[in-house]
């Protein structure tokens, strides 16, 4: 009775769609997704007390500028950042490459553009960092012996996780659990705090964050010293949700990309605003921006797998990686002067 109570409806529901159809009427189109109060979320590699007032003033100014309603979200991890987005509970954001990379795969997002330095850079690196004193090398770290405790950032984390290992420890076939006495994860700014009050004897983090440690908290970004710099990665960009209503999207990007271009008095405003966030502006960029973090993540699940000596993993990674940088090859011959 309970199946046939609701199966009824829906054969209902679907002749009338056919007899509608037949007449020649059209299908409605999906609504988008766009709620009244659109929510920006912020990724967590600093806390939220000193993240907001940072945002605020160009939350502000977007809402002015784009007439929408805008409010900050923030989270303690960057899964959650993802998950938020997947249910559209946040329609856009910042995030740094590898958490921007998961949100076009699970969350159905895209890039709307990309961060830029105050010189105009568009990358950043990861760093490993120790007590100045302590003695601790590079070269020591890589001794392994579980001598030293250890901080890793976020597990999706591009400079806190997926840097130090694509570049650093899987090349050396080092895995963190066997080299160290102990391996936490944490913020960039807790395991800065950590390695200056000696709780941890070495950590990930970045560059961006050891601007953000001299200019607010010099005390404790001097009892620190960088002892491993990685290649260029990808900055931060503003990720979106691809069903926002495309004004919507294009008032958004628009924004973004003209922030801080403006002559006169409010253009130095907000190129203010942008300096206290370390950051130049932004630039046009989809979501190819993020392929060196896609050839990251493939070049080290290659290597995984080649410690494994699986041969039937190892297959299934060379065919991912192979076929990563062929689509990127490709891009790039089309588009040479990208």
């Amino acid at each position: 009775m309970i199946r046939r109570a609701l199966i009824a409806p829906l054969i209902a529901g679907g002749l009338a769609a056919l007899l509608l159809a037949g007449c020649g009427q059209k299908a409605a189109a999906p609504k988008s997704a766009t709620p009244p109060v659109l929510t920006f979320s912020i990724l967590s590699a600093e806390n939220q007390q000193s993240m907001a007032p940072l945002w605020q003033p160009m939350l502000d100014d977007m809402q002015k500028e784009t007439g929408l309603k805008v409010k900050p979200f923030f989270a303690s991890n960057y899964s959650s950042l993802i998950e938020a987005m997947r249910f559209n509970q946040v329609q856009l954001g910042w995030f740094s490459a590898l958490p921007a990379l998961e949100a076009t795969r699970r969350a159905d997002a895209e890039v709307l553009g990309r961060v830029v330095d105050l010189g105009g850079e568009g990358v950043y690196q990861s760093v490993l960092i120790a007590r100045k004193g302590s003695g601790v090398t590079l070269d020591k770290v890589l001794a392994c012996g579980k001598k030293y405790s250890f901080g890793l950032g976020d597990v999706k984390s591009t400079s806190g996780t997926l840097a130090p290992m694509a570049y650093l420890f899987t090349p050396k076939s080092i895995e963190p659990a066997d080299c160290f006495k102990t391996v936490r994860s944490a913020s960039h700014q807790a395991n800065l705090f950590a390695v200056a009050n000696g709780t941890v004897d070495v950590a990930t983090g970045n560059t961006v964050g050891m601007v953000f440690a001299k200019r607010d908290n010099p005390a404790i970004a001097d009892k620190v010293e960088v002892i491993w710099t990685s290649p260029p990665l990808p900055e931060s960009s503003i990720v979106a949700r691809k069903d926002l209503d495309p004004a919507v999207k294009e008032k958004l990007r628009s924004f973004f990309l003209t922030y801080g271009t403006k002559p006169g008095p409010d253009g130095d405003r907000q190129r203010e605003v942008l300096k206290k966030l370390t950051y130049g502006g932004f630039r046009p960029a989809d979501n190819s921006y993020l392929d060196p973090v896609r050839e990251m993540e493939a070049s080290t699940e290659l290597a995984e797998a080649r410690k494994s000596r699986d041969a039937g993993r190892i297959a299934k990674a060379q065919k991912a990686y192979d076929a990563v940088k062929a689509e990127i090859a490709a891009r790039a011959a089309a588009n040479p002067g990208a």
